[in-house]
This record gives C-alpha cells, sequence and structure tokens, in this order.
C-alpha cells in the first residue's frame, strides 16, 4: 500500500534547510526509497512549511528512515527549525493514479509470453469477475486463472490499452487484443489465423490499489466470426 509522510515545520531559515534537503538527496543517491516529494509554502505564514513525501510502501519509508545519512539531516534540520517538526503518517486508500497503474500492469500480465506471472500483485485473493461469456461469475484468484488459461492456451495475444478513465474507486479501460490462434479454444481446432477484437472493462479497486471487481464487455461475435464458425454452421 503506498505510504505518504507529511512533514509539518516552521522555520526562518528556509533557504539553508533547502540546502541541506539537497545535500540530503545527493547523499542518498541510490539508496532512497522515496518515489516523490513536494514542498510547500503556506500562503498566510512565510516561515510554515510542509514537505510531503510519498513512499511504495510504509516498509520502504522505514527502509530510508534507517539510513545513516537520513538521521544525521534529520538533527540538522530540527536545528534549523523555529519549533520541532511534526509529522504525520498516513496510509493511500485512494489514488486513481495507482489504480490505472494497477489496470494497465494486469493486462500486460496476462498478456505475457509463458507461464501465466503470478496476479496477487495486482488482484486481491476473493477477486469477483462479471464476464457475459460465462454462465456464473468467476470468484476468486484460482477461477481467474483457470479462465485465463483457456485463452492463453488457445491464442498468443496482447492487448493495447486504448482509453483508461479513473473515477473514484472505479477505472474504465478501452482495450484493443490481437492474438493468432494456436490451440483449442472452446471446441474450435487452431486455425493459425490472426484475429482481433476492441472491448471494454470496468474495474473496482480496494485501497491497497490491487483490483476486487471487474466488469468485461466484448466483441464475441466478431471473434467468433474471424474463426470461422459461423461459415462451419451454413455449410
Amino acid at each position: 500500500m503506498t505510504f505518504v509522510q507529511v512533514i509539518d515545520c516552521k522555520t526562518s531559515r528556509f533557504q539553508e534547510l533547502d540546502r541541506l534537503m539537497d545535500a540530503w538527496v545527493q547523499q542518498t543517491k541510490g539508496k532512497r526509497t522515496a518515489t516523490h516529494s513536494v514542498i510547500a509554502k503556506d500562503r498566510a505564514d512565510a516561515s510554515h512549511f510542509i514537505e510531503i513525501v510519498e513512499f511504495p510502501s510504509y516498509e520502504e519509508a522505514m527502509r530510508n528512515s534507517t539510513l545513516p545519512e537520513t538521521d544525521r539531516i534529520f538533527q540538522e534540520m530540527v536545528a534549523l527549525c523555529d519549533e520541532t517538526p511534526t509529522f504525520t503518517d498516513l496510509d493511500v486508500v485512494r489514488d486513481q493514479q495507482m489504480f490505472s497503474a494497477t489496470v494497465r500492469r494486469f493486462f500486460e500480465l496476462i498478456g505475457t509470453p509463458g507461464e501465466l506471472p503470478p496476479l496477487d500483485e495486482v488482484m486481491q485473493e476473493h477477486y469477483h469477475d462479471h464476464n457475459p461469456a460465462n454462465v456464473d461469475d468467476a470468484i476468486g484468484m484460482d477461477h481467474i486463472r483457470r479462465d485465463m488459461r483457456v485463452w492463453r492456451d488457445g491464442f498468443d495475444f496482447e492487448f493495447s490499452i486504448e482509453d483508461l478513465i479513473a473515477a473514484g474507486d472505479r477505472v474504465c479501460a478501452r482495450w484493443f487484443w490481437r492474438g493468432t490462434h494456436k490451440g483449442e479454444f472452446l471446441g474450435i481446432a487452431p486455425t493459425g489465423k490472426e484475429v482481433t477484437m476492441s472491448g471494454t472493462t470496468v474495474f473496482r479497486c480496494g485501497g491497497d490499489g490491487k483490483l476486487v471487481e471487474g466488469w468485461w464487455e466484448y466483441d464475441r461475435m466478431g471473434l467468433m466470426e474471424q474463426l470461422g464458425v459461423f461459415e462451419e454452421l451454413e455449410r
């Protein structure tokens, strides 16, 4: 889960503090675990500054805090402040940018050649899938992996993401799929044909950024037509 630390301080010596932060960045190059940092000044109080630092997780933040350079810089930072700075530790529970990145990563993983990679980095264990091609919803990562196996055994394929739109805890992905029919798929013998399909999936994400539910819509009829199913029926 993404972790954010907010550092609140007052100082009349900001230029010195700013140079100190530059020194810390230089000294911890290659060892820092922070992914993003923003420093802002209070418009109503020129001595009031807030720094917001983002980490991939709380554990990574703790790794960062144990660096000897961090401890030394902190002591010098306190000396430059007019009063002791305060620290607020926050777990991110909603981050639309993170949700979008998870969805993009999900499509990358399921299209990876060879053995299907683990999905636990992008999907909760009890993920709930709504797919119009299935009579019953698929619930749980094991069910999802079985469904994916049907597609991966039948095709070598890849996804391209045409649009990602995030709102609240939902991400809507408009995607394009391209595959080669290499193996049996739903009883259809391999044809070697190059086929394409477009679709849209709406995902719901949890506070940890992982997928918890998905609703799929795609041109299954068009795919069957490309595989020659209707030609066989007409004969």
